[in-house]
């Protein structure tokens, strides 16, 4: 749990720094952007439960 409160604290603060100076946030599309990572994320998984079922 303290993971994901430290990263919603990191980004928050990195949008906040990039807002101030008038940069564009460095984020994916609202949407497509999480579902990019959701997929990538569920990727490593599934090839760790692969790996370690099938070759270990």
């Amino acid at each position: 749990m303290n993971e994901i409160v430290i990263a919603i604290l990191a980004g928050f603060v990195v949008g906040v720094f990039f807002s101030a100076l008038k940069l564009p946030i460095p984020a994916p599309p609202v949407l497509s952007g999480v579902m990019g990572i959701v997929g990538v994320y569920l990727g490593g998984k599934a090839y760790a439960m692969i790996i370690e079922r099938f070759f270990s």
